[in-house]
Formats: C-alpha cells, structure tokens, sequence
C-alpha cells in the first residue's frame, strides 16, 4: 500500500505552517507600523498645526516650529512642494505660500524660518507683512492651518521630475542631467 502519515507529523505540519504565517504576518504589521504617518493627505483639506517654539534666528527673521499630530507623524511634503498658511487677519483672509526647512524624516513637527516684515520699516511696503507679522504675534500654543502639498514640481530623485503643466493636468516625467535655480530672500519659497 502507499505511505499513510500519522495523526503526529500531520498536526505537527499544521502547527509548524500556522507559526510561519503568524511570523510572516507579525513581521509585515511591525514594519508597516514603524511606517511614520503622513500629516497632509488632502492638497485640499486644511490641518491646524500648533505652534510649539518661536526662536529668533537674526533681528528680522524667525524660526517657526510648529507640532504635527502625533510625535510618529511626518508633515508629507515631496521635494519641489510647498505648503499655504491661511488666517484671518483684520477681517481678510490671508494665505502665503512656505517652504519647510525640516525634512520628512523629522517626526513629531514642522519648522519654518520666515522674515518678519515689520509696520512702518520699509518705505515700498508701509504696512509691513500681513502674514509675517501675524505668525510673529503668535502665542505658544496657538494654532495656525496649513494646506499642502502644494505646487506643479516633484523631484522624484536621480534626476527625475513629475511636473503638471497646469493645476488640472496630470504630471508629465521629465528627466534632468543637470538643473541650475535661482533662489532668494530667507529660504527657497515657492
């Protein structure tokens, strides 16, 4: 007759298969949980951010830090993105385009460095930065909504773009070998 396996080597096949699926399984939810989690999600949604530490980085510029929900969270910003602050201000909405400093491997927060535009100093711009000065008026604490990502470039690396010709089309691959800019004022702002 042919060979018939016992109760014993059967049940222990079973064991042994179920301990590698639980095994493959553990592993996949672990390396999927140390993923950080993504702050914006929706260019479209709005996310209040709380302003953690106001630091003072020369006589007219700042350091911004604001708290992201959770300190496993990254803020999602892809390279050649920017993000809009909104607030109302003397009735008005006021939104400006930034550019972080912190990369997406900072959890936990967002910083900002951003030139304080101050009332009266400049004679081209007698009121100063609505939104400059706004954010520098900010209490620890309080909150500010950001938007993003934001814009039609993305540096997907190794001289690869994905650039929209316009808001409602789709990203068209563009390759660079080399690629100069042109950056001013305190940071690389959209």
């Amino acid at each position: 007759m042919g060979f018939q396996p016992s109760p014993v080597l059967l049940a222990s096949l079973g064991v042994g298969l179920l301990t590698l699926l639980g095994l493959a399984l553990g592993s996949y939810l672990v390396r999927r949980s140390r993923r950080p989690q993504v702050t914006l999600l929706d260019p479209n949604e709005k996310y209040l951010l709380r302003l953690l530490d106001k630091t003072t980085v020369n006589h007219n510029t700042k350091r911004f830090r604001f708290a992201l929900p959770t300190a496993h969270h990254v803020l999602g910003l892809p390279v050649g993105k920017h993000v809009h602050l909104s607030a109302r201000i003397d009735g008005s909405l006021v939104i400006r385009p930034y550019t972080p400093i912190t990369s997406d491997e900072d959890q936990g927060y967002v910083d900002l460095v951003i030139k304080v535009y101050l009332k009266g100093v400049h004679p081209k711009f007698p009121e100063g930065g609505k939104m400059s000065q706004y954010l520098n008026s900010l209490k620890i604490g309080d909150v500010v909504e950001f938007r993003g990502p934001s814009g039609l470039l993305t540096y997907t690396g190794k001289g690869k773009f994905s650039i929209q010709p316009n808001k409602k089309s789709p990203p068209e691959p563009r390759v660079a070998r080399k690629l100069g800019m042109i950056a001013g004022g305190t940071g690389a702002c959209p």
